[in-house]
């Protein structure tokens, strides 16, 4: 395995690459509504990312025809957009990653559409806690299974399902770069992190079973096995000596997702 540790100039220019993801997933926030499509997100993400002067990075990425990912309700992750209309009780994972100045950001977030369901919110919640306990036991001299154990008895505890088949991953130069960053595991096993690491943890949350099943057709889309909600976050950490640093933190309060947590209850 071979990781690429980050010098402090890199990792400030990682940094302007990760913010423009949480920009343009702020952005996101504001816009998303019932009666759109998922090509009208393609669109809005392809613009803004553009106009920053930056790359979608998902966009021609082994194949991938759009600039961002858009998963909807029971698909897991690496949903493809197009003409399918968003609806009052869907939530949309929206994936953006930013390519700038030979650095990716990547930042996710699951968006509520009108009024959930208990399931839905159930889910959406405990994915976006979960993404946060797994960051929260990250520092220098932690083990990658530290994290995976964190995220994986958090949500069993709740009755959830951790998908297995997709992890995070380093990042900096390349899209995906070593470790692989399970979100299942045991305490202190696996590598140790060291600062100047950059990783995501991206934890994908099921209502049901953790299986899930790939599109034959277009080999992209990942749907949970038995037809169940599915919810993701995502974040871009840097660990440090002390712990974490968060380099797609957001400016400001995520619209249709954050702002309306609370209103809201597991």
């Amino acid at each position: 395995m071979a990781v690429d540790f980050k010098s402090p100039r890199e990792i400030e220019q990682m940094r302007v690459a990760c913010q423009m993801a949480a920009e343009t997933l702020l952005l996101v926030g504001e816009q998303i509504r019932a009666g759109m499509t998922t090509d009208d997100l393609n669109t809005l993400v392809h613009e803004d990312t553009v106009r920053r002067g930056a790359y979608p990075a998902p966009l021609n990425y082994r194949g991938f025809p759009k600039s961002v990912c858009t998963s909807i309700n029971d698909v897991v992750c690496h949903g493809i957009p197009g003409p399918q209309v968003l609806k009052d009780g869907d939530i949309i994972n929206v994936d953006v990653t930013t390519f700038y100045k030979g650095f990716y950001g990547d930042t996710s977030a699951t968006f509520y559409i009108g009024r959930p369901s208990a399931d839905a919110i159930k889910v959406t919640e405990a994915a976006r806690n979960a993404m946060m306990k797994g960051i929260e036991v990250v520092r220098d001299g932690a083990y990658l299974g530290d994290i995976g154990h964190a995220i994986q008895s958090y949500a069993e505890g709740l009755g959830l399902g951790v998908v297995r088949d997709f992890v995070g991953h380093g990042i900096g130069r390349k899209f995906h770069e070593d470790p692989q960053v399970k979100h299942y595991g045991r305490p202190k096993t696996g590598e140790r992190l060291r600062a100047g690491m950059t990783i995501t943890i991206e934890p994908m949350i099921n209502i049901g079973t953790y299986q899930c099943d790939v599109d034959r057709a277009d080999k992209w889309t990942a749907r949970t096995a038995d037809g169940s909600l599915s919810a993701q976050f995502e974040h871009t950490i840097l660990v440090t000596k002390t712990g974490y640093d968060i380099l797609t933190a957001r400016p400001g309060v995520l619209k249709n997702s954050e702002n309306v947590a609370n209103l809201f209850a597991i």
